[in-house]
């Protein structure tokens, strides 16, 4: 008789399948699966919209879905109303409502989409005011299709999206709104007055005497001094500082 081998053979393993998963497994292969962005493309030109689109489905290896198109804001947001894109790509320059106005209304939408403004190559006089109605980026219609596909998922994750052009023109609105703001400023400061006080401070800014400024405000010297010196104060500014606030606010002389 042959002896019996007494060594212990390993019970075979089941081969897992797709339902023998635990929750936490399918759970964690969820989260590894990258989810569909959908984006709905706006532009009055047909043909942009169709070239997006294509960009869109052909270069992100399935991670984008184009659910519409639509070539006006009025339509843009009535159909993001209804289907909730995770994108909009919107033009700028359309007849009837444009595109920054389609985007405030539809950053207003209880699902608001993420924003990303449609641009030529200068995108002149529109960043500003795209970023206040809501946008987050812009994309350029000649920028490369690995550029567009970048930017659309980025700004799912909650990130900014300015390529050159458009950070370039924001930089130049900021600082052309330097002046003007200094301005807006001055002239607040100078309608905070009293308007006898505000008067007295014009004056000087022209370079008059206490004695001549009295004379053209038909008051006592002294009185125009108390004028002049109450709006010192309450400005918290010496006479040469109250000049240049004049100056600043670039306001007419007094007649």
């Amino acid at each position: 008789m042959n002896p019996v081998n007494s060594t212990a053979q390993p019970a075979a393993q089941p081969i897992p399948s797709a339902g023998n998963e635990t929750p936490d497994e399918r759970a964690a292969e969820s989260s590894a699966t990258p989810r569909t962005v959908t984006v709905s493309v706006i532009d009055d030109d047909p043909m942009v919209c169709q070239a997006m689109s294509l960009i869109l489905t052909d270069y992100s290896n399935g991670r984008i879905r184009v659910v519409s198109t639509s070539t006006d804001g009025t339509g843009a947001v009535e159909r993001a109303a209804a289907e909730r894109p995770d994108v909009v790509l919107m033009d700028i320059a359309m007849p009837g409502m444009d595109g920054i106005e389609a985007t405030r209304r539809l950053r207003a939408l209880p699902h608001a989409p993420h924003v990303l403004m449609l641009t030529s190559l200068n995108p002149s006089n529109t960043v500003e005011r795209s970023v206040e109605a809501g946008a987050e980026g812009f994309v350029s219609k000649t920028d490369a299709p690995g550029d567009i596909i970048r930017r659309v998922l980025n700004v799912c994750e909650g990130a900014p999206q300015f390529n050159t052009a458009s950070q370039r023109q924001l930089i130049g609105d900021l600082h052309a709104q330097r002046p003007v703001a200094r301005r807006d400023e001055a002239r607040r400061l100078l309608d905070a007055l009293p308007a006898r006080e505000r008067e007295t401070v014009l004056l000087a800014a022209e370079g008059l005497s206490n004695a001549e400024i009295a004379a053209r405000m038909f008051v006592s010297e002294r009185t125009a001094k108390a004028h002049l010196s109450s709006a010192a104060d309450k400005l918290s500014m010496n006479r040469v500082q109250l000049a240049r606030l004049v100056e600043r606010a670039d306001l007419p002389p007094v007649g």
